[in-house]
């Protein structure tokens, strides 16, 4: 036992002159970093400022020493959990998950909306000339309806229906506020998100999915439009649609250029390399699907709610034209011209 006593004092020993005239810049650099989070940058003097990193560095330097010198496995956990608080306190952020939230909204989404323009132009035309097709399929023969929309999709609207009976879908009874919050907006959200997402995510299969996904959509949409104006209530659903319309398809167009952007990078990535270019412009394409989810959530309630409520065509279509101009503004006003022109 003797030996093993006597190696238990020389690094008693060795931990003891260790710490000799270091302990009192650990006890400082401890106090700094635990005024920091407790109080936050502005409590720090113009000294304390300045004396922050360099605590931090000899700190470093003293646990590298300590890990090949000394023994003494309390001293050694002290200095790295000491060493782990200093970096985050100089070099961890400097704001709040509310302020980082807020900075994404106000720039960073609109930028990364920006960033993937030509795909939304592409994702737009799309959607637009299936929703034309959809259109003219329907108006020139009237059968064509039941090649996009199934029987339990339409709900009893078809051709057989009367215009009074299609104007009940349009100006139907408010059934209150509970009902079509709690179920019908939750399931519309729920179909539209899983929508949007399929659009986005399939994107790797070379986006020939996501480009399926706006052609069916688009079809079935432009289908319901031309039996409407068949029935001379055209512009009595373009009001009814409209009002969430304008939110919820723009949400789908940004779902499948976020999809179509990375279906690119996958065909044809570029220099650097599939997976490096696929890191960078994914963060973009995920950054828009939290916009694209944002906005599902805002035609939801405008759906399940508001279109309940203004059964005025004309303040319905006020009301998708308000929209419109919000989201344009919203992602204009706030974006800026993306360093790399290449997108």
């Amino acid at each position: 036992m003797a030996p093993a006593d006597g190696n238990r004092h020389d690094e008693d020993i060795r931990s003891a002159r260790f710490r000799k005239g270091r302990e009192e810049s650990w006890r400082k650099l401890d106090e700094l970093v635990t005024k920091l989070e407790k109080k936050g940058l502005k409590s720090l003097t113009d000294k304390e400022a300045i004396d922050l990193p360099v605590l931090y560095q000899a700190e470093l330097s003293s646990l590298a020493v300590a890990r090949n010198t000394v023994l003494d496995r309390y001293l050694i956990g002290y200095l790295e959990a000491l060493s782990l608080r200093a970096y985050l306190a100089v070099y961890g952020p400097r704001v709040s998950l509310v302020e980082l939230a807020g900075k994404f909204l106000r720039t960073g989404l609109p930028q990364a909306v920006w960033a993937l323009r030509w795909h939304i132009v592409v994702s737009f035309s799309l959607l637009f000339l299936a929703i034309l097709s959809g259109y003219v399929a329907v108006v020139v023969d009237n059968s064509n309806f039941s090649l996009f929309i199934s029987h339990s999709e339409a709900g009893g609207r078809n051709f057989s229906a009367t215009p009074d009976q299609l104007a009940t879908f349009i100006y139907g009874n408010w059934t209150g506020l509970k009902d079509a919050l709690v179920h019908f907006t939750n399931f519309l959200f729920r179909h539209n998100t899983q929508v949007s997402i399929l659009c986005f995510s399939l994107g790797f299969f070379l986006g020939v999915p996501t480009t399926l996904l706006l052609i069916y959509n688009g079809l079935a949409l432009g289908a319901m439009i031309g039996l409407h104006f068949e029935k001379g209530l055209g512009l009595d659903f373009i009001g009814w649609l409209s009002i969430h319309g304008v939110t919820e398809l723009s949400a789908i167009v940004l779902s499948g250029a976020a999809g179509l952007c990375v279906a690119e990078k996958v065909i044809s990535p570029g220099p650097g390399g599939r997976l490096a270019n696929l890191a960078k412009r994914g963060r973009d394409a995920a950054s828009v699907m939290i916009g694209v989810i944002i906005m599902l959530l805002v035609a939801g309630v405008l759906e399940g709610v508001f279109r309940q409520l203004i059964d005025h065509t004309l303040i319905r279509l006020a009301v998708a034209t308000l929209t419109a101009a919000f989201w344009a503004l919203y992602y204009l006003g706030g974006r800026t011209l993306p360093k790399d022109e290449s997108a």
